[in-house]
C-alpha cells in the first residue's frame, strides 16, 4: 500500500505537469487500476483516464475530474461530494450507494450507468446526456437537472423533493414512487414517462408538453398544468385537488377514477375533450361522467 501511495503521488505531480505544459509532465493513466479506499481529496485528476478502473470506498471529495474518462470504471460507495465531473464520461459506470451531493456533472455523458441509492442531492446536471442508466432509490433533493436529454432514465422510488427539471426532454422515463414535492418540469416535454404512485404534491408542469404519461394513482394536489399541452396522459385514479389549468390544452386525457375536487380554470372544453367516468369527481365536487353545460367544470 506504501508503494502504491508513492506510485500514485508521482502520477499526481506528473499529470498536475502535463496539464500545465510543463516539461516532464504526463497525462495520468489508471485505467484498469484498482485504487480501493485511497483518499484523493482535492486532487487534480482533469483530463485523467480512469477508464476500467475500480476506486471502491475511496475519497475523492472536492476533486478535479473534470473531462475525464472514467467509462466503465466501478466507484461504488465513493465520496465525489463537491468533486467537478464536468464534461467527463460516465458510460458504464457503477456510482452504485456514491456520495455526489454538491458536485458538478454538467455536460456529462452518462449511458448505462449505475446510480442507484447514491446520494445526489444539490447535485448540478445541466446539459447532462443520460440514457439507459438507473437512479433508483436516489437521494436526490434539489438536484438541478436543466436543459439535459433523458432517455430510458429510471428514478424509480428516489426522493426528488424539490428538484428542478427546466427546459429539459425526457424520453420513456420511470419516476414510479418517487417523493417529488414541489418539483420543477417547466419548459420540458415528457414523453412515454411513468409517474405511477408517485408523490407530486405542488409540482410545476408550467409550458409542460406531457406526451401519453402515465400518472396512474398519483398525489398531484395543488400541481400546476398553466400553458401546459396533456396530450393523452393518463391520471386515472389520480389525486389533483386543487391543481391549476389556466390555458392548458387537453386532448385526450384520461381522468377515469380520478379526483379534481377543486381543480381551478377547468374549462368546458378541457373535460368535454377528456375521458372520465362515474368514478371521477369533476371540479364543483359532484361525480362524473362530466356533461357538458353542465358547470361542474366551475368551482362551488
Amino acid at each position: 500500500m506504501v508503494q502504491a501511495s508513492i506510485a500514485l503521488t508521482g502520477i499526481l505531480r506528473a499529470h498536475k505537469a502535463w496539464l500545465e505544459k510543463a516539461e516532464g509532465g504526463r497525462r495520468a493513466d489508471l485505467r484498469g487500476v484498482t485504487l480501493n479506499d485511497e483518499d484523493l481529496h482535492g486532487a487534480m485528476l482533469k483530463c485523467a483516464i480512469l477508464t476500467g478502473a475500480t476506486m471502491l470506498d475511496s475519497n475523492l471529495s472536492s476533486a478535479d475530474l473534470s473531462g475525464a474518462q472514467m467509462d466503465g470504471g466501478d466507484f461504488e460507495r465513493s465520496n465525489f461530494a463537491g468533486a467537478d465531473l464536468t464534461g467527463s464520461d460516465l458510460s458504464g459506470a457503477n456510482f452504485a450507494g456514491a456520495w455526489l451531493s454538491n458536485a458538478a456533472l454538467s455536460e456529462a455523458s452518462i449511458r448505462k450507468a449505475c446510480f442507484r441509492r447514491s446520494k445526489l442531492s444539490r447535485t448540478q446536471m445541466l446539459e447532462v446526456n443520460i440514457a439507459e442508466s438507473s437512479f433508483r432509490e436516489c437521494d436526490a433533493k434539489s438536484v438541478n437537472c436543466h436543459q439535459s436529454r433523458l432517455f430510458e432514465a429510471d428514478w424509480s422510488e428516489s426522493d426528488l423533493t424539490q428538484a428542478q427539471f427546466y427546459h429539459t426532454r425526457l424520453q420513456a422515463c420511470r419516476f414510479t414512487s418517487v417523493l417529488a414535492e414541489g418539483m420543477i418540469f417547466t419548459g420540458s416535454k415528457l414523453d412515454h414517462c411513468d409517474f405511477t404512485r408517485a408523490q407530486l404534491e405542488d409540482v410545476r408542469f408550467l409550458r409542460t408538453e406531457l406526451v401519453q404519461c402515465s400518472f396512474h394513482d398519483c398525489r398531484l394536489v395543488h400541481a400546476d398544468f398553466r400553458d401546459a399541452k396533456l396530450r393523452g396522459s393518463a391520471f386515472t385514479r389520480a389525486m389533483l385537488d386543487g391543481a391549476r389549468f389556466g390555458n392548458a390544452q387537453i386532448t385526450m386525457a384520461d381522468f377515469r377514477g380520478a379526483s379534481l375536487r377543486g381543480a381551478r380554470e377547468m374549462t368546458a372544453d378541457m373535460l368535454s375533450q377528456s375521458l372520465t367516468d362515474h368514478r371521477t369527481i369533476l371540479p364543483n365536487g359532484s361525480q362524473g361522467p362530466y356533461r357538458k353545460f353542465s358547470g361542474a367544470e366551475r368551482i362551488r
